[in-house]
């Protein structure tokens, strides 16, 4: 019987292990993350074409957030704010990849709280 346990919980860490960390299917979010000045903060998710996240964000201080993917050498932003502690808003991924939400400090250190919740596709 101990055998078995081991292996049964051998199996859940494995399986554990290979779950793909990208994979947005239920929400995500963080409060108190700290940022260090000129530092940033990336969440990352993969998304199929026509996927939809909603998502919100605040900040102690104004920080520079986007979100992004990357085409070959090319990192492209959907959306890009340059000065901010608070946005909202929702997310629609024109193409299978993996999009990463970003926030960077600027000279001051900041401290963060986010929100990502998945979308039912239209």
């Amino acid at each position: 019987m101990v055998g078995r346990g081991h292996t049964c919980l051998a199996i859940v860490l494995a399986t554990a292990c290979t779950a793909d960390p990208y994979r947005l299917d239920a929400p995500r979010g963080a409060a108190g993350i700290e940022i260090a000045s000129y530092e940033l903060h990336e969440e990352c998710v993969a998304l199929e074409r026509g996927a939809r996240f909603d998502f919100y964000f605040v900040s102690v201080a104004p920080l520079a957030f986007n979100i992004h993917y990357r085409d070959a050498n090319a990192v492209i932003m959907p959306i890009a704010v340059e000065h901010s502690t608070r946005e909202s808003g929702q997310f629609t991924a024109d193409h299978k990849d993996v999009y990463c939400l970003t926030w960077e400090a600027g000279a001051e250190p900041n401290l963060l709280e986010y929100r990502l919740r998945p979308l039912p596709s239209r």
